[in-house]
């Protein structure tokens, strides 16, 4: 099988090229060179027509969060209208399309876990592309799957882990905001999802929908998390680092972020069997890491 994925460097597309020989398929990436998704919704769509693909994943984005704050334009350009034409240039063709959104879809004041139909209702600009998104690429084609994810990390490029990685050498105490509760989610885990996902939906048509894909285990909050990476690292780093809670309050963003994020992914595991806990995550990220 060969699978297009719109996304070249980033830590999920990443992850989608070193797993692809395990799922025995050929991947063709592009990145903003190729395929900039802020131009026309028809350049895109011709771009998409001129591929000889049997499945596309959207691992692009724009996810600078605090950033789409003031440049909210340009996220739902990248978030909200290249889904759509990627989208509908699919639907012309029937090829099964994996599209990636978030866990910031949600308001973030659930006491259980989201699942796929509960009510939308994003609190920052972010959010708010990334369900134009979902809903755009839904009402284009019918053959797609949109896996909803959160707190996605690895061992290499710029996320949670590896900027804590990088204060820990410098300071021995670092605050951490300790009010907002998710579950994190390995890159390389999320990677073989899609992976499953794209497969799924060039044999069976039932596997289109939504999907929550996250790592399994109890939901933390970051300074958890904080804590979580220090204690695996300690013999890596040069010191003890210490993790403080503080309340969102004290560390405030221009973006909103959610309180809650967990995401229930009984759905997804139902279909494709359990999904690893984020511990496991953690461990294979430090394996890139070192």
């Amino acid at each position: 099988m060969h699978i297009t994925v719109i996304g070249q460097t980033g830590q999920l597309a990443r992850a989608l090229i070193s797993r692809a020989s395990d799922y025995s398929v050929t991947l063709q990436t592009y990145g903003r060179d190729d395929l900039d998704l802020t131009q026309s919704p028809a350049s895109i769509e011709t771009f998409i027509d001129g591929l000889k693909t049997d499945g596309v994943i959207i691992a692009a984005a724009y996810t600078a969060v605090d950033e789409a704050e003031s440049n909210s334009d340009t996220a739902f350009l990248v978030n909200g209208r290249a889904p759509a034409a990627i989208a509908r240039a699919c639907a012309r063709r029937d090829i099964p399309l994996v599209h990636v959104s978030t866990d910031y879809v949600f308001k973030g004041e659930a006491s259980t876990p989201y699942r796929p139909m509960d009510k939308t209702n994003p609190i920052n600009a972010y959010g708010r592309s990334k369900l134009a998104g979902e809903q755009a690429v839904t009402e284009a084609h019918k053959r797609v799957a949109i896996i909803r994810t959160s707190w996605v990390f690895n061992g290499t490029g710029k996320n949670f882990m590896t900027t804590m990685l990088r204060l820990g050498q410098m300071h021995d105490n670092l605050s951490v905001v300790s009010d907002q509760m998710g579950r994190p989610t390995y890159a390389g885990h999320l990677a073989e999802s899609c992976l499953k996902l794209v497969k799924a939906l060039r044999d069976n048509r039932q596997a289109q929908g939504f999907y929550h894909v996250s790592g399994s285990g109890e939901a933390i909050s970051w300074a958890d998390f904080a804590r979580a990476i220090f204690e695996r690292a300690a013999d890596a780093l040069p010191h003890a680092v210490s993790v403080t809670d503080i309340p969102s309050s004290d560390y405030p963003t221009p973006a909103p972020r959610p309180a809650y994020s967990v995401l229930d992914i009984s759905n997804y595991e139902a279909q494709f069997g359990a999904l690893p806990d984020w511990r496991e995550g953690l461990e294979q990220a430090f394996k890139d890491w070192s």
